[in-house]
């Protein structure tokens, strides 16, 4: 046990719970949490589904937000207000997962890939939530950061 509060997950707000979820499932590798999962019979109507590592820490969950309006950053007309940052093991799959993110429904806003020390794309998921992928060239693939 810890004296200090654990931070548990990260919360995103959403008009589109199971699709911003699904996003996050599959371009991060997790899993529902049990009882989460899509439903196969009937409309799926959840406001809250929450996502675990495949080793059962809990990550991101997810919350209906009706009213919700998409970041335009890098306009400040809708700031990002908060972003999630990822990192990439290998520098050399650092575009390839950019890739494959828009490949499952984000936009690609910003790279910064020609930063030798931390090269970066910033994309937004398909509601509109801006996120880095990012490496440390310098940094061996499983160090901590």
């Amino acid at each position: 046990m810890t004296r200090f509060p654990r931070l548990a997950n990260v919360v995103v707000d959403t008009p589109d719970v199971r699709r911003t979820a699904e996003f996050y499932r599959r371009l991060l590798d997790l899993v529902y949490r049990d009882g989460d999962e899509p439903p196969t019979d009937g409309p799926d109507t959840a406001d809250w589904l929450v996502l675990y590592t495949r080793e059962g820490h809990r990550l991101l969950a997810f919350q209906q937000a009706d009213d919700l309006r998409a970041s335009t950053w890098p306009s400040p007309d809708v700031p990002m207000q908060m972003h999630l940052c990822f990192y990439v093991d290998d520098p050399d799959r650092l575009d390839a997962e950019a890739q494959r993110a828009q490949g499952l429904g984000s936009t690609h806003r910003v790279h910064r890939t020609d930063d030798p020390d931390e090269p970066l794309h910033v994309l937004t998921d398909p509601t509109g939530h801006p996120f880095c992928l990012y490496t440390h060239p310098s940094v061996p693939p499983g160090s901590p950061l």
